[in-house]
């Protein structure tokens, strides 16, 4: 059977059965796994995946991935080696990669689980350093962590080279230490004493500082200059965030029989966990400075970094870049945002009782917006004149009168500071002339030929009101919240709906806000998609007290 699957020549029906009982010999006998792994190795399957068939790049790696899983307790290092060795020289990796991964055809389930197992697999080879505790007294461990403070404070200088005093360098070794961010400032090496994550952290920290070393100095000078007490603590962070990684892609649990969720970004780095890493702390670096965190917050700061990781994940981006560019649009802003429109969009906020109580809150609330828009014409508003040549030198003013039945505006020799009183602009347009509302391209002025008809920002700000039959008001707000202001309240007069975006984003706003108000009472009560049955009516009603 194993000279079939050695036969790269061979009948393709042939080599997928032939790979299906390796396979299964591997998978159900220790005896067989045995005679199986002398006769195959890695190097021999790896051209049945440089194919164009995807049920025999499937089987393939299903044989791959059942010879590393099924290696013995005493062979299994070795295995772990031997397979690290492989990737190392991008072998399988870059194959799977080419031409699985990105082949122009796509990944059927069984293909995803084959993957997803072999990336789990892979990543269980970092579980021997994320169980193994630093050993304090080992001088080669804690050469790492020198070598950590070196690049950071002192990239120059050699270990050897430092003068002074014992207690001296003791006392300025401390001092680093702590600028680094570790716990224990003293004796750093108790800080990963820990498992998990041991000493799979400290490897995580030396990688990020020799391969990304300017990202580096500038986390740990950044912060160990701070004085607001809003430092992020380098070590503590990368200790906590090691960690982290490490239960969300699961390091050191077998994989499941029926999952699929491989991520394709992890098949194009040879150290595609450290990178993992790298790109996480400069996130949680970030992350902290948004949310203006202290000490205090610390586990505040980690739950918002793996919702972020988790949300970013779930788009499976195909290389680390792109996992990178997901994460920048990820913002402690935009994680508010998400998390505010998801309990929005839970089943309570979506059941019948609370769609009602919506649809009775409305109309209130867009009474409320179109008072506030009322109110804002009465106080009224400077316009500038703009003509063919764009000259600005020119005001208008233009304001409601109180009772809401007459627009009062004139021309102003400069920009007023405050309001203009109503009795000093000239002319007066009453409520009930208007016969429209026009915008943009509709604007009389908009069409006549000249340079703001090519301007789309004057465009967007461009309203005018008509009125008698040829009479015309024409205005050009000026910005986009004063156009959305004075078309809505125009509207309003007029007895027809506001529909602006600003209204729309002040309706959704001020209904959220009014249901929640409404809901606190409710909080933890489930709320009966129906309402309670009416109770049938009693016997008598002798018991109706008589107010006579």
């Amino acid at each position: 059977i194993a000279s079939y699957v050695n036969k790269f020549a061979s009948d393709i029906s042939i080599l997928q059965r032939s790979l299906a009982i390796l396979e299964s010999m591997v998978l159900n006998s220790h005896d067989l796994y045995q005679k199986v792994a002398q006769e195959i190795t890695i190097g021999q399957l790896i051209p049945h995946l440089q194919g164009t068939d995807q049920e025999i790049q499937t089987y393939t790696i299903a044989v791959i991935n059942a010879l590393f899983l099924k290696a013995p307790d005493d062979k299994r290092q070795a295995s772990c080696w031997e397979m690290a060795n492989i990737l190392a020289q991008k072998q399988l990796r870059s194959i799977i990669l080419t031409h699985v991964i990105r082949a122009q055809r796509a990944i059927n389930n069984e293909m995803a689980h084959q993957l997803y197992v072999l990336q789990v697999l892979t990543f269980n080879l970092l579980e021997d350093r994320m169980m193994t505790k630093m050993d304090p007294q080992d001088q080669a461990q804690r050469d790492i962590i020198f070598e950590l403070r070196r690049i950071a404070f002192d990239a120059e200088s050699e270990p050897n080279n430092s003068s002074g005093s014992i207690e001296k360098r003791k006392s300025m070794y401390t001092r680093d230490y702590k600028k680094l961010g570790f716990i224990n400032h003293v004796n750093p090496a108790m800080d990963f004493t820990q498992t998990p994550p041991g000493m799979l952290a400290l490897d995580n920290m030396l990688y990020f500082a020799k391969h990304h070393q300017d990202a580096y100095i500038r986390i740990v000078l950044e912060n160990s200059s701070r004085e607001d007490k809003h430092e992020c603590p380098f070590g503590r962070s990368s200790i906590e965030l090691t960690k982290m990684l490490c239960e969300i892609l699961k390091v050191g649990e077998l994989p499941s029989e029926t999952c699929n969720d491989f991520h394709p970004m992890f098949f194009t780095h040879d150290r595609s966990f450290e990178e993992f890493f790298c790109i996480c702390i400069q996130l949680l670096n970030k992350t902290w400075k948004e949310m203006r965190a202290t000490s205090e917050d610390f586990n505040k700061v980690m739950q918002v970094v793996k919702e972020q990781i988790m949300r970013a994940l779930t788009t499976k981006p195909s290389s680390l870049d792109q996992f990178k560019s997901k994460l920048q649009n990820l913002s402690y802003t935009e994680i508010l945002k998400i998390r505010q429109s998801e309990r929005m969009n839970q089943e309570d906020f979506q059941s019948r009782p609370i769609l009602e109580l919506k649809e009775k809150i409305q109309p209130e609330i867009l009474e409320l917006i179109k008072q506030q828009r009322l109110n804002r014409l009465v106080e009224g508003t400077c316009f500038r004149k703009l003509n063919s040549r764009r000259r600005q030198d020119k005001f208008w003013y233009c304001r409601l009168s109180p009772n809401h039945k007459v627009l009062h505006y004139g021309d102003l020799e400069e920009s007023p500071q405050g309001e203009v009183p109503h009795d000093s602009l000239q002319d007066k347009l009453p409520v009930a002339d208007i016969k429209a509302v026009v915008t943009g391209k509709d604007c009389p002025h908009m069409k006549e030929k000249g340079a703001l008809k090519q301007n789309k920002e004057v465009l967007e700000l461009a309203f005018s009101i008509l009125y008698d039959s040829s009479g015309q008001l024409n205005f050009i707000a000026p910005d986009k919240h004063e156009y959305c202001v004075w078309t809505d309240g125009l509207n309003a007069l007029l007895g027809k709906d506001m529909l602006s975006d600003l209204t729309r984003n002040d309706l959704d706003t001020l209904l959220s806000m009014e249901i929640k108000l409404r809901l606190l009472d409710l909080e933890n009560i489930q709320i009966p998609d129906a309402p309670p049955p009416i109770p049938k009516e009693p016997s008598n009603y002798d018991f109706v007290y008589d107010c006579n």
